[in-house]
C-alpha cells in the first residue's frame, strides 16, 4: 500500500513478520531493499501473519522494545 512513497521514508523503520507467511515476507524484503534508511527486518520464525503461535507475539514485542531502546537512546 505505501509502494509509492517507500523512496521517501526517513525514519528508521523496522519490519516484523512471520517467517511462515511467505506472501508477506516476500512483500517486507523488497520495501525493505527500497528503503534509503535505516531500518531492519526481523523474521519471527515459525510465525504466521497475525503471531498466534506460541512465543509468537512475545518475540515480536521483545524485538520492538530492543528497537526503539536503541533507536531513542
Amino acid at each position: 500500500m505505501a509502494e509509492d512513497s517507500l523512496e521517501r521514508v526517513a525514519a528508521a523503520t523496522l519490519f516484523l513478520v512471520g517467517g511462515d507467511d511467505h506472501p508477506v515476507l516476500e512483500w517486507n524484503e523488497a520495501a525493505s531493499e527500497r528503503l534509503s534508511c535505516e531500518k531492519s527486518l526481523e523474521v519471527v520464525d515459525g510465525a504466521s501473519h497475525l503471531f498466534e503461535e506460541p512465543g509468537a507475539l512475545e518475540a515480536v514485542a521483545d524485538a520492538a522494545a530492543e528497537w526503539f531502546a536503541e533507536k531513542l537512546a
